[in-house]
């Protein structure tokens, strides 16, 4: 696969008027697109680098959420989905098993073109590159995206992540949710704000022993939540 070093984005979707529209629109920001218009012929590609994957949820053979779990098992890579499935218990299950986020038929092609960018877009980061709290305990590996509790190695998505460290580099900080989603959007996102709840609780369910009594993040009631890891001395 020739591509350069073009961002690679691997389209699932079965409606070829809509993947082809949103294959022209991400080739004109010179993104390199592979199109799979069934699960299993998207399965024979998720080996492949790419760089994230546009999900349709409604497949003629296999249901993308099974797509998604599987891809999760082995990748971090973004998964934006893209389904008719609009209401809130869909979107909820949606991030509930991986997804970075959620776009709803019909939609606006500029729009997912910016989500994209935004899932894409690597922001510098200080020169710390490993965060340690809890005496050892939490460990956060910013330059490789990596997190560890007990010297074992934590499987995050992206947004996940960046959940993490957000709150992470700012410990006792109230964060609403409002702020979380537009830190992990990456542009000022006017969508679902309790979607955050479910990558909270999926990132909880990682990072700590007693999700029900957490030590690296809290609930702020009526607010959003802050990061209460107590930070490891350099």
């Amino acid at each position: 696969m020739d591509t350069g070093q073009k961002k690679i984005i691997l389209i699932i979707e079965d409606e070829k008027k809509i993947s082809g529209i949103v294959r022209a629109y991400l080739e004109e920001e010179q993104y390199s697109v592979i199109v799979a218009a069934t699960g299993k012929e998207a399965l024979g590609l998720l080996g492949e680098p790419f760089d994230l994957v546009i999900l349709d949820l409604m497949l003629p053979d296999i249901q993308g959420e099974e797509i998604c779990r599987l891809v999760r098992e082995s990748s971090d890579v973004p998964i934006i989905m893209l389904t008719a499935k609009s209401s809130e218990e869909d979107r909820i299950a949606g991030l509930g098993i991986g997804a970075d986020d959620y776009v709803v038929k019909p939609f606006s092609p500029r729009e997912l073109v910016a989500r994209v960018k935004a899932r894409l877009r690597r922001s510098s980061r200080p020169e710390k590159t490993l965060m340690s709290f809890n005496k050892g305990a939490l460990k956060i590996n910013v330059s490789n995206y990596e997190a560890f509790i007990n010297e074992d190695p934590v499987i995050l998505t992206q947004t996940e992540f960046k959940i993490l460290l957000s709150l992470a580099e700012n410990p006792g900080r109230v964060f609403s949710r409002d702020q979380i989603l537009n830190i992990v959007q990456g542009y000022n996102f006017e969508g679902y704000d309790r979607t955050i709840d479910a990558h909270v609780k999926n990132l909880r369910h990682k990072i700590e022993s007693d999700s029900k009594s957490p030590a690296y993040i809290k609930t702020v009631y009526g607010i959003g939540y802050k990061f209460t890891g107590v930070p490891d001395e350099d």
